[in-house]
Parts: structure tokens; C-alpha cells; sequence
């Protein structure tokens, strides 16, 4: 329960401040091209609060429905308008103003995700290095001459120092390019450059597992089944488990490695375990029966104790990359160019059933992400809210009325014409555009169900 809070939280909090992002961009445009703005609203419904300066100031409202939000301007179009405000009605403005204004709320979002790229890649990530452990016989890394031993350096020129942007190197580059220029050092630190066609990593939606699809198992790192720090009134301690036990059988069970141990403790939520353990040269029987503890949507067991530190084993499989402030700026453009052009690129895929309509997500995948990426730390929550901000930016920009790209579809018509479209053409332009999206929402949740409940 705590868990679904957290992510509903995680949601909330990302939305409400993407969404505010976007309609600041219509709002601060619109004041400074002398547009009279009525209201700005984050969230949709009943106002829980509001705030005017002034009777000829804008209104500044918080909604109960966080999800979405809006920018009321003066505009004859939503009601009559006193002659000496006419000058200040958003319908009245020259044709590059009023393309001003609605530009600016996609043009903001991409702006917030080129400063939380900016952001993340000054901060920093930490994660593990891109290390082939197995590489599975007639998989496609097994095609691409990948080896055990083979660090990964970079896929087609970008640099891949972690497992997570291994990862997400190969996705981007499945979509982006026909073939995939793999950059590796084997073990006896000699590179070599590695090929695999796009073809072989398919549709990403149909692949939830890439690393087992390309056929790969990182390098584990091997952790002697030592006990280190024991919490006080945990199973652990309650079973007499002291800081330098080593772990012997568990059930009559050779136990090797720490992490056998931990997916051996974790299947066992409240079941008792037979050990034996090696303290002091003495072979010491225990009883331990591992706490139950709710995780998502499983139970697992936990025993409140960790390992013992194994020196030198951060530096060889833990690495921090991070850019210098200046460096950062040009790559965090280029990263949002990136994600822009992917996600334009899915769309079209998915719009020419090129891709599954899996690769669309919803709200509960949205919020599930969010959850995930704030649970891990600041620096993956900011990454999160990049990308979201990009995609947020892209779909308004799509030519569908009702969003910000068929507002600039009826200007061009306009320019083209001379004249602005009949009220009659932009209402039914509307309905379509509103039946589209609400299509759209209904299929994104649709397959949001269906990743629930399989």
C-alpha cells in the first residue's frame, strides 16, 4: 500500500510540475506579447485555491484534478469583450503572436528537459559497468561476436560507462539506425568494434527483459557469503547471527556467493532455515526464518543483514559518470534532440503498425516509472522528468485540434488563405481532434491494463 502511495505521489508531483512547465511557457509569452491572460490553472475542477493581486491581473488557481492544467486568455471567441480591451484579446492578435503563444508551451517543456539533461549529466550517475558476464550461444549478442570479459564503451558513438545507459544506448540505437557500431574491450583490454542489425533487438514493447533478449548476463561480481553489519531485532540478530559469520549450508545447501544467499532468503518470507556458519574456526548451527516483508506486488523475506565489505570491489564494478558544467550544456541539447526524434519516430511506427501499440504508456505506467525513478534517487527522478517532458512536447505539437500543434495547423491554413477558418470548420475541427485524443488516452490506458494484468 505504501508503495502505490509513493508512486501516486511520484506521479502526482511530476505532472503537476510538467504541466505547470508547459502553461508557463503559454502564460509568460502571452504577458509579454501583450496578451491579457484570466486565469492560470495547474490541475482541472474545483479550485483549492486561488489568488489576484489585482482586478486586472491574471488569477492563479490550484485544482483538485492534478492532471493537466490551463491558461484563459481574453479572447472573444469564450465570451464578449469590452471595446477597450479588444486590443488585449488573444483572437485579435497578429497571426506570429498568436503562434507565439502556443508554441511556447511545447517550446518550455523541451527547455526544463534541456536543463534536467543539463542537470543530470553534471550531477552525475552512478551505476555498474557494462561488464558481459555469460553471453547466451545463437543470440544476437552472440551474432555481434559480443564475449565474455567484453566491456561495452559505446554504441554508434555514444559512450555507455553503465549497465543503464548500455541499455538504453541499445534502444535508442534500434530505432534511430539500421545496424548498431558496438565499441568493446575485451579482457586482455584490447578494443574492438562489434556489429548487430536493429532487426535483432525488434520491438522493444514485445522485449520487457533487452538484456535477456540480446542474450547477455552482466559479470556478477563474486561476494563470499560473509555477514557484515546485523540490525538489532531483526530475524537475523533473533537467530544468533553474529558480523563475520560466514554462511556453509543453508538447508543442507552449499552456499557460495552472498547473492545465492539473498535470492535464497528471498524466496522464504516467513519459513525457517536451517544454517550453518563458520565463526571463529567453529562450525555454529542456527534457526532463522526470515521476516515477510511486501514489495510491489510480492512478498519476499528479509533478515535485516548485509554483507561484509569486499575491498576493491566498488572500483572495479561501480563507476560515477558526470560531465564538466560547460560540457554538459551541448550534450544536454543533444540528448533532448535524441529523445525528440525517438519518440516522433515510435509514434510513426506505431501509426504504421511498423511497432505494437505496447510501446504507448499510461498513466499507471507513467506513475509506476515515477515511483521507480524517485525511489532510486534525485539524479534518475530528474532523468525521468526529462524524457516525460520531451514526449509531453512532442505530442502537443502534433497536428490534432484541441492540442497546441492544430492550433498552429489552423494559423498555417489561415496564412495561406488570408482569412481564418469558419467557426463552424474549427469546431468540427475539435470534435474530431477531441475524439482522437480521447481514442488515444482509452488505447494508452488500455495497454496499461493489460502490462497489469497480463
Amino acid at each position: 500500500m505504501e508503495s502505490i502511495l509513493f508512486k501516486v505521489f511520484a506521479f502526482i508531483v511530476a505532472i503537476g510540475l510538467l504541466v505547470a512547465v508547459h502553461e508557463f511557457g503559454h502564460f509568460w509569452v502571452a504577458r509579454r506579447l501583450g496578451v491579457k491572460v484570466l486565469r492560470f490553472s495547474i490541475g482541472f475542477g474545483r479550485p483549492l485555491w486561488r489568488r489576484q493581486s489585482a482586478p486586472d491581473e491574471p488569477e492563479y488557481v490550484i485544482a483538485a484534478i492534478p492532471l493537466g492544467g490551463y491558461v484563459k486568455m481574453l479572447d472573444e471567441h469564450e465570451g464578449p469583450v469590452a471595446p477597450h480591451e479588444l486590443p488585449r484579446a488573444f483572437n485579435r492578435q497578429s497571426l506570429w503572436v498568436r503562434s507565439a503563444v502556443v508554441v511556447a508551451g511545447p517550446l518550455f517543456n523541451f527547455l526544463f528537459a534541456i536543463v534536467a539533461f543539463w542537470g543530470v549529466l553534471t550531477l552525475g550517475e552512478t551505476g555498474m559497468r557494462p561488464l558481459v558476464g555469460e553471453v547466451d550461444v545463437e543470440s544476437p549478442a552472440a551474432r555481434a561476436g559480443l564475449q565474455a570479459g567484453d566491456e561495452i564503451l559505446s554504441i554508434n558513438g555514444e559512450a555507455t560507462p553503465t549497465w543503464s545507459l548500455a541499455l538504453q544506448a541499445f534502444a535508442t540505437a534500434s530505432v534511430a539506425a539500421p545496424d548498431l557500431q558496438i565499441r568493446v574491450r575485451d579482457s586482455a583490454g584490447v578494443e574492438a568494434r562489434r556489429a548487430m542489425a536493429s532487426s535483432e533487438i525488434g520491438d522493444l514493447a514485445e522485449t520487457p527483459d533487452l538484456l535477456k533478449h540480446l542474450g547477455l548476463t552482466p559479470e556478477r561480481p563474486a561476494i563470499p557469503p560473509v555477514f557484515g553489519k546485523v540490525l538489532d531485532d531483526e530475524a537475523a540478530a533473533q537467530a544468533g547471527v553474529k558480523e563475520g559469520d560466514r554462511i556453509l549450508l543453508a538447508d543442507g545447501s552449499a552456499i557460495a556467493d552472498w547473492s545465492d544467499w539473498v535470492a535464497y532468503v528471498r524466496e522464504r518470507p516467513g519459513v525457517k532455515i536451517d544454517l550453518l556458519v563458520e565463526r571463529d574456526g567453529d562450525q555454529v548451527p542456527l534457526t532463522l526464518t526470515p521476516a515477510p516483508l511486501a514489495r510491489d506486488d510480492e512478498v519476499i523475506g528479509r533478515i535485516g543483514a548485509s554483507n561484509a565489505p569486499v575491498p576493491g570491489l566498488l572500483q572495479r564494478y561501480q563507476v560515477t559518470y558526470r560531465m564538466g558544467l560547460a560540457e554538459a550544456i551541448p550534450a544536454a541539447f543533444a540528448k533532448t534532440w535524441e529523445y525528440s526524434t525517438l519518440t516522433l519516430k515510435v509514434i510513426w511506427r506505431v501509426l504504421t503498425g511498423e511497432a505494437s501499440i505496447h510501446n504507448l504508456s499510461g498513466p499507471i505506467t507513467i506513475a509506476d516509472a515515477a515511483g521507480k525513478t524517485a525511489s532510486i534517487g534525485f539524479v534518475y527522478f530528474l532523468k525521468f522528468l526529462a524524457i516525460v517532458s520531451i514526449s509531453l512536447g512532442v505530442l502537443n505539437l502534433l497536428p490534432v485540434p484541441v492540442l497546441d500543434g492544430g492550433h498552429l495547423l489552423y494559423f498555417a491554413i489561415e496564412g495561406l488563405k488570408g482569412s481564418p477558418l469558419s467557426e463552424e470548420a474549427m469546431l468540427q475541427g475539435q470534435r474530431i481532434g477531441l475524439l482522437l485524443l480521447l481514442g488515444l488516452m482509452s488505447l494508452a490506458f488500455y495497454v496499461d491494463i493489460l502490462r497489469v494484468f497480463g
